[in-house]
């Protein structure tokens, strides 16, 4: 990545100060695919999966109210 910013620096884009050539913006491209692909691969963790299991079974809604320690509501 510091390869890119670095090369990034000195070729921009001829007339458009601040600007990144389309050889730059093609390899950030591919380098950004690469790293998406890989967490993608990572999958879900397991207890994330759990976890959104028990969410969406019927029944289960993200504003229930835990009891109180003294038994009162």
């Amino acid at each position: 990545m510091k390869d890119v910013k670095s090369q990034a620096s000195k070729v921009a884009a001829p007339g458009k100060p601040g600007r990144l050539n389309t050889e730059i913006q093609s390899r950030i491209g591919h380098q950004l695919r690469a790293m998406y692909d890989d967490v993608v691969r990572q999958g879900v963790p397991d207890r994330f999966a759990e976890l959104i299991k028990k969410l969406d079974a019927p029944g289960a809604t993200g504003d229930q109210q835990t009891a109180k320690p003294d038994g009162r509501d």
